[in-house]
């Protein structure tokens, strides 16, 4: 393990960002980080009135999570691996029965997050759906979750929406209740540990629009409006867990790399070059072999990153990394997320993007989250919880 570090006199000393990175709300065991996103079921009610109401407003008007592109560079390959335990997994769940295809199926659990970064701006990344006993866990990168611009706290107004299209959320809106991440990353912003796993609410699904006397208006607690001198409500209706909506992918940590993965997500910043090939409205996808050697990027204070050539642009990161992916299944195991962007033959367009490498330490992590339970945001006739 990495730690940057200063011991003085018994006491220690962050180098580099110092305790500010350290959010006043988080908690930490040993490695890892905990942080809560919506602190109670009427919180995380008025999160997900807020991503849908004028039909998805907001979440047509984000922009990905992008990078500078002065941060897309060339980086190095430093040596092997050392993995800190014995090989495992944990096997995914919800097998989506596509049949036989020349091209690659989709899966379900793939999907957008949305926050409010530091700026006030709506942005989204990449992320999946992973298993966990309790059904409500998302996998995506650290910067995904914490808002290292700011460098203060996690980004604000968080949540995951599977099979996101263009406003659409076929399979409801799922509210983030609490991030779990390295503490490395969380305090030092140590893009080694650049990767999130965060607990859900159950899903909340809108069912139209109805309209009430000003009596029902003033009482309901979820999306309202009122026009022209009549008064209309969004109904809702709770979707369940995300693991039994659209299943979790499988989780695998101290792998051999120089493996094939297929990885997935949405790019839509242009190339530094300024080219744009990509709308980040459909999820893209690359298949190949991981390097066998850490990539290393000392502006990032990245030592441990697996690399993976794969020509797409930010708002792919946070994606996941799938090992044995099975096409007719739609399933693989996690096995990294898209953390940063290279150009590594110079010619100013992206072809290389890396993930941390997958260790004992970010299992620790993902174990953590999958015994967090969350809960509905969607009462028994409709309303949203105050």
């Amino acid at each position: 393990m990495k730690r940057i570090l200063l011991p003085v006199g018994g006491a220690v000393l962050a180098t580099g960002l110092l305790a500010a990175g350290l959010s006043a709300t988080a908690q930490a065991d040993g490695d890892i980080s905990n942080d809560p996103l919506a602190r109670s079921n009427s919180d995380a009610a008025s999160i997900a009135s807020f991503w849908i109401a004028s039909n998805g407003a907001a979440l047509r008007q984000a922009t990905q999570y992008t990078w500078d592109s002065k941060e897309v560079r060339k980086v190095v390959s430093k040596g092997g691996y050392d993995p800190d335990g014995r090989p495992g997994m944990t096997a995914p769940t919800g097998e989506q029965k596509a049949g036989a295809s020349q091209n690659v199926n989709l899966p379900k659990s793939i999907g957008k997050v949305f926050f409010v970064d530091g700026s006030g701006k709506f942005r989204w990344c990449s992320a999946t759906s992973i298993q966990s006993g309790n059904r409500n866990l998302v996998a995506t990168a650290g910067h995904c979750v914490y808002d290292t611009d700011s460098n203060s706290d996690t980004l604000s107004k968080w949540v995951f929406v599977p099979g996101y299209y263009q406003g659409k959320a076929p399979w409801g809106i799922y509210v983030g209740k609490q991030a779990f991440t390295h503490y490395d990353f969380d305090t030092y912003e140590d893009y080694d540990r650049d990767y999130a796993f965060v607990t859900v609410y159950n899903g909340i699904q809108f069912d139209g629009v109805k309209q009430v006397d000003r009596k029902d208006f003033d009482r309901f607690s979820g999306p309202k409006r009122a026009w022209g001198g009549h008064y209309y409500i969004l109904l809702s209706k709770d979707a369940g867990r995300l693991g039994d909506a659209v299943g979790g992918q499988g989780f695998a940590w101290n792998q051999a790399t120089g493996k094939y993965v297929r990885t997935f997500g949405y790019p839509a910043a242009p190339h530094p070059d300024g080219s744009k090939p990509y709308s980040g409205v459909t999820p893209k996808n690359c298949y190949g072999k991981t390097t066998s050697k850490a990539v290393g990027a000392s502006w990032l204070k990245i030592e441990e990153h697996v690399g993976l050539k794969c020509a797409v642009t930010p708002g792919y990161d946070g994606g996941a990394w799938l090992l044995n992916y099975n096409n007719a299944k739609r399933l693989g195991y996690v096995n990294g997320v898209t953390s940063t962007f290279a150009d590594q033959d110079g010619n100013d367009r992206i072809d290389y993007i890396t993930s941390p490498y997958f260790d004992g330490e970010t299992a620790a992590v993902y174990k953590a989250a999958t015994n967090y339970p969350s809960g509905k945001i969607v009462g028994p006739n409709g309303e949203l919880f105050k």
